[in-house]
């Protein structure tokens, strides 16, 4: 009777929490949803507006540097995010530096930070590393370790706790790395990062970076699959690496290079490529999908070992999809400034669902055509598909560097004109599409039956996630929005250029 009493207990206070809205999904690890990347979450009970000014519905504020591109990542009571140096945290790090913040979940406090100088080479510093564009990669986050990518280009694996448990290696040369070359080494305090290993992708697999290195990684059990920022140098009309692998794969637990692809995509590279993997089973086979900054999504057969010590692997190509097989192959940097014609590029991550892969590609933003759309391509077929995998074609506003959510037969997509899409996920049949008043370069996160977007304008909308067009609320933020609304534990994360909004009840 005893027991029969204590479950009726647990079956009453399970049942208030739901009602309360209380349950809650749990951490965001990553960005996207594991392997598929899409930009669906499975929270609930999210609040559908806030307000900056009051305070309303909002937990805590983090205050961060003065451009914030990267997405915000939550995991093991800690929230991370990459941000620059214009509001430092401690007073030794000074000047332009790249940063990735650890957060307490609770409260927004500092547990630890990874502060990078700029990279530095030729009289091209600027495209390599654009100045106080900081740390843009949103990290990944398994157990205790915290992988992420400099805004040098390299490859970190992180110690959860940061310095405030000691240093554990094998890397232990965390005050050189802090400090410019030229200066002496920084002292490291328990507010500083703990690097267990480091990956130098430019320097181990000869890469070329431009801008702003950008590359969410994709784990899969020991391995960590990731794009190499490789791109054109400062004249934008040249790829110094044309050869170089675009994507590559490490050993999570030593940093050792397993594999990597052979396309040689370096070659039709208009400008940069930022894409991050993704991954899905099809047929019974695992396969890694990866769009090319050559306009190509690709999809590779995953690793399933490790190679021998010292050999790097090839990944094999099991098919490729041109997204503009009428754009021009050669010579395509004469088609600089052109905004009718030119290249095509691919700068969202793409999303696998229900055996269809969800790719936006088209003109690059800078220096490009405006012409852009949204693919649905059956993910099932081998070899070239580009005449024969391409299920429908949906065309945007004006460029696009955003991430589809698909969700309930629905595929919502934001573009570089200002508009918010939703449209058939099997048919691409537009529903509906919104003006959203600014551009955006962050993805539309769909949560507990809402999709929220921010905006370069400083807008922020909440619309109902479904076939008729529904906005629920409009908010005004302190500044520009680039990143991608983050939910995890029952909290919307919004970041702005400047300010990390935790948003809730």
């Amino acid at each position: 009777m005893a027991n029969r009493s204590r479950r009726l207990l647990l079956c009453g206070i399970a049942f208030c929490l739901v009602a309360a809205g209380a349950v809650r999904a749990g951490d965001q690890p990553q960005w996207g949803q594991a392997y598929g990347r899409n930009m669906v979450s499975g929270e609930t009970g999210l609040v559908d507006t806030f307000d900056p000014e009051t305070g309303a519905n909002i937990k805590w504020v983090a205050e961060l540097g003065s451009e914030t591109h990267a997405t915000p990542i939550v995991a093991g009571g800690k929230v991370f995010i990459g941000t620059n140096n214009a509001n430092p945290r401690d007073p030794k790090h000074k000047g332009d530096r790249g940063v990735l913040y650890c957060l307490d979940e609770k409260d927004g406090s500092l547990c630890w930070q990874l502060v990078v100088p700029k990279l530095r080479g030729e009289s091209v510093d600027l495209y390599l590393d654009w100045p106080r564009s900081g740390i843009c990669s949103p990290p990944t986050v398994e157990g205790d370790r915290v992988y992420a990518m400099t805004n040098r280009g390299e490859v970190v694996c992180l110690d959860i706790n940061g310095l405030a448990d000691g240093n554990d290696g094998p890397y232990k040369d965390e005050g050189r790395h802090m400090t410019p070359a030229k200066e002496d080494a920084l002292e490291v305090g328990p507010l500083d990062a703990d690097i267990l290993w480091l990956f130098d992708v430019h320097a181990e697999v000869k890469t070329w970076p431009h801008d702003a290195a950008h590359s969410a990684i994709l784990l899969d059990g020991d391995f960590l699959y990731l794009n190499t920022n490789n791109g054109v140098d400062n004249t934008h009309r040249a790829n110094r690496a044309p050869d170089a692998p675009s994507l590559i794969v490490l050993d999570k637990k030593t940093g050792r290079l397993l594999a990597q692809d052979e396309e040689k995509m370096g070659r039709l590279v208009y400008h940069c490529t930022w894409s991050s993997p993704a991954m899905g089973e099809v047929n019974g086979r695992k396969l890694v999908f990866f769009g090319g900054g050559d306009g190509v999504v690709y999809a590779f057969q995953a690793l399933k070992s490790a190679p021998a010590a010292g050999e790097v692997k090839t990944l094999k190509r099991v098919w490729k999809f041109d997204c503009d097989p009428d754009a021009p192959k050669v010579n395509i940097h004469d088609y600089k400034r052109n905004r009718k014609e030119g290249p095509t590029n691919i700068k969202s991550m793409i999303v696998f669902h229900d055996g269809r892969v969800y790719v936006t590609a088209g003109g690059d933003i800078w220096w490009g055509k405006e012409k852009a759309w949204l693919k649905c391509i059956d993910a099932s077929q081998t070899g070239d598909i580009t005449t024969t995998g391409q299920v429908w074609s949906y065309p945007v506003e004006k460029h696009c560097v955003s991430t589809p959510a698909v969700y309930q037969g629905l595929a919502f997509v934001a573009d570089c004109g200002g508009f918010v899409h939703c449209v058939d996920a099997k048919t691409g049949k537009m529903y509906w599409k919104y003006d959203a008043g600014g551009d955006m370069w962050g993805s539309p996160l769909v949560a507990d039956g809402k999709v929220y977007i921010g905006t370069r304008r400083r807008g922020f909308l909440v619309f109902a996630a479904g076939k008729e067009k529904k906005v629920i609320s409009k908010i005004r933020l302190d500044s520009n929005m680039n990143a991608t609304v983050t939910a995890a534990n029952g909290t919307l994360y919004v970041t702005t250029m400047r300010k990390l909004y935790v948003v809730g009840l």
